[in-house]
């Protein structure tokens, strides 16, 4: 078995407030190319978050990859504690409940709601310790919330046969000029 752990920023840190923003689409773009290869490379399952951007996009996205390959892998949404985005607004709460609904498994590692930073940590454990390797849409020049996912996968992967791919800003860049071209020559 082989399980893939994708986050990555989340939408307001990458200035993404709509589900039509080009910056989406772009990130959309890299997220299914990665997931793509993961899982001709044979990943089974596709383990995220339940945080608004690229965790909740990798959803979508694997979701959509599921019409291609019906049988190769399966989706879970593992959430850090009880009750989690409760505090968000109505908008962001169904639509984390949309994505919730089209996972093949959803739990929240800590049955309590939220107490203290000690949950995420823990919640860096799991993650760390029920999947193989991981996809951080990050960027270390740019820190946002994932510096510390990525900071636990860097001191994990250094004593642990755990391997990283970071897709920063730079390679975020070049997909976008990408996605560009192929619009512009998809139009002529």
């Amino acid at each position: 078995m082989s399980r893939l752990w994708v986050t990555g920023y989340r939408s307001y840190e990458l200035g993404v407030f709509g589900d039509k923003d080009p910056k989406e689409l772009v990130i959309k773009n890299v997220i299914e190319n990665n997931l793509k290869q993961a899982i001709e490379d044979g990943v089974d399952w596709i383990i995220t978050g339940g945080q608004m951007g690229v965790e909740q996009w990798t959803v979508e996205v694997a979701e959509q990859l599921k019409e291609e390959y019906p049988d190769e892998f399966q989706i879970s949404m593992m959430l850090p504690f009880k009750e989690f985005g409760n505090q968000w607004n109505e908008q962001n709460q169904m639509k984390l409940s949309q994505n919730i609904n089209k996972v093949d498994f959803s739990a929240s590692v800590s049955n309590d709601p939220y107490k203290s930073p000690m949950q995420l940590r823990a919640y860096q454990d799991f993650m760390l310790n029920h999947t193989d390797r991981a996809i951080l849409i990050y960027d270390v020049d740019n820190p946002g919330k994932t510096q510390y996912d990525y900071e636990q996968i860097k001191r994990f992967s250094e004593i642990h046969d755990y391997d990283y791919h970071l897709i920063d800003f730079d390679e975020l860049q070049e997909a976008a000029n990408e996605y560009q071209n192929n619009l512009n020559n998809f139009e002529e």
